[in-house]
């Protein structure tokens, strides 16, 4: 039976507020519940618009935005939609970055499932309390890496909450069917711990046999309850990102969005970048400042691209030059991940160079393409940027760390070392550039643009798994619709606005390709279009 009175009121999901009709409130019994104006939800867009407008900061803004989704969800979907460019870094990065530093201070309402390590033996009972019982897509979250800004514990939580906004407003998720999680396994962050505000369990991080015993506890209790829903992994530390997307990934319908859909992205504009500079990908010499679980995952993409456009494994490998935090990765050194091994250069390669370090590589390298996931904030220095704009008509530099601290340049510099010749996108969102007048939008590499319609391409296709060519195939859609495709001036990635679209463009050609690797039910691409497009949810009051 449907929810009545007080009931119906506050259900987030299914309230109208002060736009349920006179009827309604009879039949709803709400009479006298509500003031007695009736609203349409454009005026209720209005009237929360300037809310939101007369919040003092950030983070304030981001506060009332958690708030209004707790109490009206249809509502806080219309307001995002109609506000795309401006709320989109208030919700998501830069600004839930200090959101899940303060996430017990600002604590409201509970959201989610907070999966505590204390409470292992119960972890089918703590997913039987899941809010909804359908669900089609959960984020996880350890809090170990969050962003750039390392281990923030349960704080962590507000990235899933964050992400599943972003399914919802641009991949047409029923937010209903979303389902944020965390995994408590304490924290090594002593202010963290320390801070008598601090909601999680407070002790040091579980070791690894502890870790991955519970990791794949969790696993059996989610496959048990939800045995088709899609599970993303977001901000786990390198040294764990990777081994659970290998221990998982066939198994279950998952990805890694920090390895796997950061690539898609980075690839994607890439794309647009290697036409405009008129120099496939396959013939540019690629250098990568991070050697972390997200650096590797868009190596291995492109790695793969290379391949595609006609490369061996070896001559892609050969092209693609990593720099850590103690310089080039090369086969003699003994603490590299087997990962990392794959792109170790032949030490060989580089004897009688006069160091490793990033300007080394630079040096010494016909670079074209220069990319950054190290949050080493001004990494990519003046001295370095220059040299590499003297060896490329269009030089592609993409900063990609997060949040805006850590990126390893800014735009503005960018454009100013190299004559407004470099091709670029960013981690962050930046304002845009101006050059002779005229201000250029700087495209952001956000997996926005792709793990939105990951999720509606395999809920609608009713995949069982996510494969490498289903996020190839995202980045490729992506890339052509770069607007620097038909104006070299314009970005390298579409506008905010136009992303629900090209969202439901990438799951059309995510779902066909899902048939082709047997991992959906067949079907016509014409049926997968509509199933698409039938799939997305609208926030409309029904």
């Amino acid at each position: 039976m449907a929810h009545k009175g007080r009931a119906r009121l506050f259900d987030a999901l299914t309230t109208k507020g002060t736009a349920f009709t006179h009827e309604e409130r009879r039949e709803l019994g709400l009479l006298g519940l509500l003031p007695i104006a009736e609203k349409t939800i454009d005026e209720q867009v209005e009237h929360t618009y300037h809310e939101f407008s007369t919040r003092r900061d950030d983070l304030d803004k981001h506060i009332y935005l958690r708030a209004l989704q707790d109490r009206n969800e249809t509502l806080f979907y219309r307001l995002l939609s109609e506000h795309i460019e401006e709320m989109m870094p208030i919700v998501y990065t830069p600004t839930v970055g200090e959101a899940c530093q303060r996430f017990s201070e600002i604590y409201r309402r509970p959201r989610g499932l907070f999966v505590a390590y204390p409470d292992r033996a119960e972890l089918r009972e703590v997913l039987r309390n899941r809010p909804e019982r359908e669900v089609d897509v959960i984020v996880v979250t350890d809090g170990q890496r969050i962003l750039g800004l390392g281990d923030q514990g349960i704080g962590g939580m507000g990235i899933p909450i964050g992400k599943l906004s972003l399914y919802t407003l641009i991949g047409g998720i029923d937010p209903a069917r979303t389902l944020p999680i965390v995994l408590d396994v304490g924290t090594d962050n002593v202010e963290r711990r320390e801070d008598p505000q601090y909601l999680g369990w407070r002790h040091r991080r579980i070791g690894d046999d502890e870790y991955y015993a519970f990791v794949e506890e969790f696993v059996a209790a989610v496959r048990e309850e939800l045995p088709d829903v899609l599970l993303q992994w977001e901000d786990f530390a390198t040294t764990h990102a990777l081994p659970i997307l290998d221990r998982y990934r066939d198994r279950l319908l998952t990805f890694n969005d920090d390895i796997q859909g950061t690539a898609a992205v980075a690839l994607g504009a890439l794309h647009g970048a290697a036409q405009t500079a008129g120099r496939p990908l396959s013939e540019q010499q690629v250098v990568m400042l991070g050697a972390g679980s997200a650096g590797i995952g868009v190596l291995e993409m492109i790695r793969q691209e290379m391949v595609s456009q006609g490369l061996s494994d070896a001559e892609a490998a050969s092209r693609i030059w990593v720099v850590d935090i103690k310089g080039l990765l090369t086969d003699d050194r003994t603490d590299l991940s087997d990962g990392q091994r794959r792109f170790a250069q032949p030490a060989a390669r580089v004897e009688g160079w006069a160091g490793v370090q990033l300007a080394d590589v630079v040096h010494q390298v016909d670079v074209g393409v220069l990319l950054g996931l190290s949050t080493a904030a001004g990494a990519f220095t003046e001295e370095i940027v220059r040299e590499l704009a003297g060896k490329t008509d269009r030089p592609i530099i993409f900063p990609l760390s997060n949040p805006t601290s850590r990126a390893e340049a800014h735009p503005h510099e960018l454009d100013e070392w190299t004559d407004g010749r470099a091709l670029v996108a960013t981690g962050s969102p930046f304002a845009p550039v101006e050059r002779n007048g005229k201000k250029r939008r700087v495209a952001q590499c956000n997996n926005v643009y792709i793990f939105p319609a990951i999720g509606l391409a395999v809920t609608a296709a009713r995949a069982t798994r996510v494969t490498n060519e289903m996020m190839r195939v995202a980045a490729k859609t992506l890339g052509e619709a770069s607007p620097a495709l038909s104006d070299p001036d314009e970005p390298l990635l579409p506008a905010w606005e136009d992303v629900p679209e090209i969202a439901t463009r990438i799951a059309t050609a995510v779902a066909v390709q899902a048939v082709k690797d047997g991992v959906a039910p067949e079907r016509s691409d014409d049926e997968l279009a509509q199933l698409i497009r039938e799939s997305r949810w609208k926030p409309e009051y029904r």
